[in-house]
């Protein structure tokens, strides 16, 4: 239920988006809005984004030594960010970004778990994430107010609602409060008079792994690594 009111957010604000800019933008209006900001060494602004997130499982040696779990695997949950954006333009083409913020994360993992008397076994993770993201961005010419972009870089992210390391002996699965990640995405610009507006598309993949091994739960110690993995639609307000 959660993702189809969250997919019905995303729809209605992509199509709030692309009213606003066939609305603001005609053949032959150039690039006014943009030769007014073209010259802005740093600007700041916020950002309000949307994402599915899941984990990367792998299983370990021990998962093949035992009979009572048949699978596990990982149910993409949604979520929400907001960002705060510190942006300084290097040259004509580069950015170097940092926007910090809290992102709100819903991820769980399903085990076929043949000790219990449905045969099946969800786990749910809910956190909320002080993350710092750091990235370098690089922009095409503009064209009637409008560019693209591509982007790539690091993340930094700490759950401060973390209960990871609280009684440890009766949790079946738990994750480290501490992921890093590296990210790659795209967008595009829209130049406005009074702010820019930049949709955006991003992949992150975590890159330590995050589980915190437990071999007194079998639904530990049947895995060996964790990493996490998120889709996210932001919408950048810039100026």
């Amino acid at each position: 239920m959660r993702t189809i009111q969250l997919q019905k957010i995303i729809s209605v604000t992509i199509g709030l988006f692309l009213c606003s800019v066939l609305w603001a933008q005609h053949p032959g209006m150039g690039n006014v809005n943009f030769r007014t900001k073209e010259n802005k060494p740093y600007y700041f602004g916020l950002t309000l984004a949307f994402h599915n997130s899941n984990y990367n499982v792998f299983r370990g040696k021990n998962f093949s030594e035992q009979d009572q779990i048949l699978s596990v695997e990982s149910v993409t949950g949604p979520g929400y960010n907001v960002n705060v954006i510190s942006n300084l333009k290097i040259g004509r083409y580069f950015d170097f970004r940092l926007l910090p913020g809290f992102s709100f994360t819903e991820r769980n993992i399903r085990y076929n778990d043949l000790s219990t008397s449905e045969g099946r076994r969800n786990i749910k993770v809910e956190s909320v994430f002080a993350e710092v993201p750091f990235h370098v961005r690089f922009k095409s010419e503009p064209y009637n107010d409008m560019r693209i972009f591509v982007l790539g870089g690091i993340k930094y992210g700490f759950d401060i609602a973390s209960k990871s390391r609280r009684n440890l002996d009766n949790k079946l699965f738990n994750v480290s409060p501490t992921d890093f990640s590296v990210e790659v995405g795209f967008g595009m610009q829209f130049f406005f008079p009074y702010f820019i507006l930049s949709p955006e598309l991003k992949f992150t993949q975590g890159i330590n792994n995050i589980l915190i091994f437990n071999d007194r739960n079998i639904q530990s110690s049947i895995l060996e690594n964790v990493l996490s993995r998120t889709f996210t639609l932001s919408f950048h307000f810039e100026g």
